[in-house]
This record gives structure tokens, sequence and C-alpha cells, in this order.
């Protein structure tokens, strides 16, 4: 073997490893997917021609997650699949025998094993061989049940995952800015703080049943067995004959899922097994792979070069983020002009440049356009030294944990810091315009075409912009002004609840109402000698009162509501009890409902007969409603230990109607 090939392979070795710890340990990302599989089978192929194989080569190692916490050895190792892009790799690999196809989620394997149908542990994957512990914070944790109905030993493998939406949703209020899903989920099982992890919204999905005492040879059994058990397994597809034919078919339809974001998590692949699991246990374990426990799937990435155009810089509720802007190629069957550049330390990685910088560009997974490396560099990229929304001095901040650079706006009252104020207002609960995304609210507020309540309401200015911009049109835009003409017409309680006024929730909001008229309310608020004015009002008490005249009394928020005032037409409906068939109860309602519209009509009833409802489980409550009474969910549960009775709808309807 020549020096410089033992030279490059070991620069591989070295590069790979750096990234793929950066990749699974939660720190800022140092190489895109499409580069680390380049460099990934740059360096197999090395391999294959020297014969020889370093000993930290990540061709035949686990590449592990480093949590910190307490180690413990696996009852049953974690290996990786052998990966191909080749499809005929797939057919061969079947040897015609039926297999399932299931999608290779991305995010953290988590181990969790129950004994005598409780959970006893929950383990990280590690380097396959020993994990670290981290069953204090299962409570945190979407899916992982505390009980289940089978009373054996029980070892499920499954991933730890956070939806495209809610990896968006935090992006746009953290501090840092995450690179991906997984990088957030991974970052996230880090973290000590229970509560902390559950406003991270990680749902884990079981994949494989390692161990049981039941006799269940059948893979699509072995789903059927976690279902049957509370469990909602990773989704799979049966291909009873695997030929080259139906695995392309099944591969094709399922890529158009991923194409289509009809799959709510981060996925990097498909996987397939065998049904037969004791013909897949006999397999060999070759370096760090199981022969026949699955092979992994990963689509060929299509790539394009085109012309940086310029810079966008996008704010969000807490950062400033670099967003490249280019002449439109066409990638996976659609016209692609912009990609997230993450923060100032992905464009220095890359070495971005100014207009006319040559990039290549691809839809990583088939989904999230990237900038994957530069071609040729023009000019040199600059950061802006005020905010594109509010003109305030700008800052760069270095995370202390990843060394990751960002850009915030340093005006506390920016309204690009708003976003989450804003996200309420249009909700539901709020002055409910329908369709228009807290995503959308932020493309506005970015424009400069938003900066308080009342702007909300004069978009229809910009409707010829709105009709060529990304993602709209004549029918979009449409159908926006009409639900913005629509929520003019607001009810009270809903308008008060929209204006994000501190301590001021659905409840207080009904209560202020039911002891005055609106205009009224905000007269005497306005007036008030006293902050605490309104302390006499049953269920407020002072620190509600002051906060709420305040509020009123604020000149900056007293000139947003009259300004809204002017383009909105207030109904109040008497929010006074109807009657007394609730009266001192206090009521949880929980699940789906049948009988009422939606969970809000089922509230207002009851406060409507004198009773309260509250959103969690304690020893006030009176009663659980659930039409899922026997369900093992956190608040069943917390009831049966509390003593609480759990009513369907239909006995509420019974007793109390």
């Amino acid at each position: 073997m020549q020096e410089n090939q033992l030279k490059v392979m070991q620069a591989l070795v070295e590069r790979l490893n750096q990234a793929s710890d950066a990749y699974y340990n939660g720190q800022g990302e140092l190489m895109s997917d499409h580069e680390w599989d380049a460099t990934f089978d740059e360096l197999k192929k090395l391999e294959e021609e020297t014969g020889t194989i370093l000993p930290d080569s990540p061709t035949i190692n686990v590449s592990a997650d480093d949590v910190a916490g307490a180690k413990e050895e696996h009852e049953f190792a974690t290996l990786s699949l052998a990966k191909t892009k080749k499809i005929e790799d797939l057919v061969k690999w079947a040897e015609h025998r039926p297999i399932w196809l299931s999608w290779k989620l991305d995010g953290l394997t988590l181990v969790v094993t129950y004994d005598n149908g409780t959970l006893t542990k929950v383990v990280t994957r590690g380097n396959g061989h020993v994990g670290t512990n981290i069953t204090h914070l299962s409570k945190a944790i979407d899916g992982i049940l505390p009980t289940i109905n089978n009373k054996g030993h029980l070892v499920i493998r499954g991933e730890a995952v956070i939806s495209y939406a809610d990896f968006e949703q935090f992006n746009m209020e953290a501090d840092e800015e995450y690179a991906n899903p997984r990088n957030l989920a991974s970052g996230s099982l880090t973290l000590k703080d229970v509560n902390e992890v559950k406003a991270r919204h990680i749902r884990w999905i079981p994949f494989t049943l390692v161990y049981s005492e039941e006799d269940i040879n059948s893979w699509g059994k072995q789903m059927e067995f976690l279902v049957s058990n509370g469990f909602k397994t990773v989704e799979h597809e049966l291909i009873a004959i695997p030929t080259l034919d139906n695995i392309d078919k099944v591969i094709g339809k399922w890529s158009e899922l991923v194409i289509n974001r009809t799959n709510p998590y981060p996925v990097d692949g498909l996987v397939i097994s065998y049904d037969d699991t004791a013909y897949a246990a006999s397999g060999s374990v070759t370096g760090h792979h199981a022969t026949r426990a699955g092979y992994a799937f990963k689509w060929q990435d299509e790539s394009a070069e085109t012309e940086l155009d310029y810079i966008e810089w996008s704010c969000a509720a807490s950062t400033i983020s670099p967003v490249a802007v280019f002449r439109p190629v066409e990638l996976e069957g659609t016209t692609v002009r912009r990609a997230s550049l993450c923060n100032i330390s992905e464009c220095e990685r890359l070495g971005i440049g100014d207009k006319g910088t040559r990039i290549a560009v691809i839809k990583a997974n088939k989904i999230i356009p990237k900038v994957i490396n530069v071609v040729e560099k023009m000019g040199t990229f600059a950061v802006p030294d005020s905010c594109p929304v509010c003109k305030a001095r700008t800052e760069v901040v270095e995370s202390e944990s990843s060394g990751t650079k960002t850009l915030h706006c340093t005006n506390t009252d920016c309204p690009a810091k708003q976003l989450k104020k804003f996200a309420r207002f249009v909700s539901k609960e709020g002055v409910n315009i329908d369709g228009l995304s807290e995503q959308t609210v932020q493309k506005f507020i970015n424009l400069g075409w938003v900066s308080e309540y009342a702007d909300l309401f004069q978009l229809q200015e910009h409707a010829n912009e709105l009709r060529l911009m990304d993602g709209f049109g004549a029918k979009s835009v449409a159908n926006l002004l009409k639900a913005i003409e629509k929520a003019r017409k607001v009810e009270a309680r809903q308008l008060l609840f929209a204006l994000n006024i501190p301590l001021i929730g659905q409840d207080v909001c009904t209560r202020l109402l039911a002891a005055y008229p609106l205009s009224e309310l905000i007269d005497k608020a306005r007036t008030a000698k006293d902050p605490t004015l309104l302390s006499t009002i049953d269920g407020i008490g002072p620190e509600k009162s002051s906060s709420f005249v305040g509020w009123m009394q604020d000149t900056n928020y007293q000139k947003q509501l009259d300004d809204l005032l002017t383009q909105l037409e207030v109904s109040q409906t008497s929010t006074k009890h109807k009657g007394t068939l609730c009266q001192g109860l206090t009521f949880v309602v929980t699940g789906d409902v049948e009988h009422y519209k939606n969970r809000n009509e089922l509230k207002a009833y009851i406060e409507s007969q004198g009773g309260k409802v509250t959103g969690s489980v304690s020893k006030s409550t009176s009663f659980l409603i659930n039409n899922n009474t026997n369900s093992s969910s956190g608040k069943n549960q917390k009831a049966k230990q509390l003593g609480i009775e759990i009513i369907s709808e239909e006995q509420f309807i019974e007793r109390f109607t």
C-alpha cells in the first residue's frame, strides 16, 4: 500500500469520526449527510483497493452517541445495518423471501425494557454494546408507555424522533438554531430537566421487537404484538414476492410520501426486513453488521449547480438566520429557489460568498433544500450589523456548548421576537384567521408588513405581492383574504384572549366578561387608580387584576388595541351561568369528543352550568372526561391514583345535562 493512500485514509477516517461525533451528540453539523455518504464511500473504496482497514474506521465501528449519565451494557447488541443505494442489492439480499419495508427514521435509537408489565429501563444505543441509562427521562418522551398488558420480559428497539413541525417551531423560539430534527433530538437527551425535554416533543417509535417470551417468528406478527400492547410502531408494508419490479414500485410509492411531506417525521431512507425472524437471526455478524438483521436503502440525492443571487436574513423569535436565494433549479420534480444556511458557522464552513457564487444544491432526503458545497466563490460573505425588521443593532453570539455562531437582534421589542404572540392572536382560540400559519406570519413580519395586530387586517394592500411569493397563488391568497374578512367579526372573549395579556387565560377572560361588557371593562381598567380594582371578581385576585390593568394603562398597548378595534366588529355573548348542574365541580377533558363540536364547546357548557375546567388532573379534580375510559394515558393513570372518577362523554351527558 502506498504511503499517500494511507494518509488519505487516515484523513478520511478522522473527518468522518469528527462529523459523526457532532451528529450523534447534538452539536453543530460539521458535514451534510450527502458529504458524509460520499466521504464514507470514498474510504470504503480505498479499503477495498488496499485490503487495509484502520482500527477506528467507521466502516467497522458503530457511530456512538455520548449522552452523559450512568453507562449500561445492552442485553442484546445494537448493531447497524448494511446500506445501499441500489434496488438490485435489496432484491439479491431478499432471496425471494417475503420482506417488510419500513421507514429508516432519522433520530436517536433507544432500547426500552419491560418486566411484569412495567417499564424498567430506557438505554441509548451508545456504541451498540454499552449505552446510557436515561430512564428518568421516559415521562418526557411520547410513545414510551409506563405500563403495558404483557407481563413477561420485553426488549424493544425504537427511534426517538422530532417531527418537522415541532422542529421548525422550536427553531423559531430557541436561542440556538439546530441544523435538523435529528440534531435537536440527540441534543435534547443530554438535558437533565424533564420538563425541558418534554417541551421538545420527542416521540419514540418502535421498529424492532428484540426479545419477548412469546414465540413469534414473523416480523409482521411482532409488530401486531407491539400494537396490541399499546405501541404505535413504525409504518410498514409487506412485499410478499420481492422482485425488482415489486420492490421498485413500493419504494417509488414511499418516496412520494417523503417528497410530499406526508410523513411528519424525518427519515433518511428505508429498511427491509425478513418476515421470517428465525431465518433473520441465523445470519452471521460481519464487522458491526448482522448480515440478515435488515438492509437499509438510501436515496440517491439529486444535485444541481446554480448561482447565488443574494443571502436573505430571516428573523425568527430569537435568531436572524441566513437563507440562500439562488437561480431556480429543478430537483426531485420541484423548482427550488431557496435553501436555509442555518447559521453563521454553516456559512463559514461552506465558504459562502456573495452574489455570483456557484453553489451545489440538493433536496436532502428528497425534502429539505440544502447547499452542500461552494463550487466557485465570488465576493465576501457579510453579516448584517442591523436587524432586517426593526433596524436595531445586531450581535453575533457563540454557543458555549457547540461553538455555533448565530446572529441576534438586540432590540427586545423587535416585532420578530413577538412571533408567539401573533401565533396566539391568529389561533382558533384567538381571532381565528383560518389558514394563517405561524411561519406565514413570520414572513409578513420579515417583509415589514406586520408590526402590530391591526396590520394583519390590512394585508389586502399586499395582495399582488403575495400572489408572486413562493407557496402562494391566486386561490390561496383569495382564501387568506377571505379568512381575514371573516375574522373581523370576533367574540369578545376570543379577542381578549388573543391580546396576550400576561396571566389572562381563557378562564380569566370568561370571568372578566361575565362581570362587565368589553368596552366597560377596558374603560374601568384604563382609568383605575387601584390596580387591584378587578380582584373582587370571583377567581381573579390581585395579581391577575394588576396584570390586566397594567397592560390596559400602557400607552403602547393602548394604541395597539385602539388601532385593532377600528378593524373589528366585536360581539359579546352572555357568559353568566345559565344553570347549576356543574356548580362547584372541576372537570378535566382529554381525548376526542363525539357529541360536542369540540372540547371548547364542552368546556363552555360546563362553565355555563357553574363548573370549572382545568388542564391537568389534581386532588381538586372532580371528574376526568375521557371517551377511552380504559386507556393507559398519563391523565387516566393519575386519576386512578387519586381515586378520581373517569367518565365518558355519554356518562357526562346523562348526569349533567
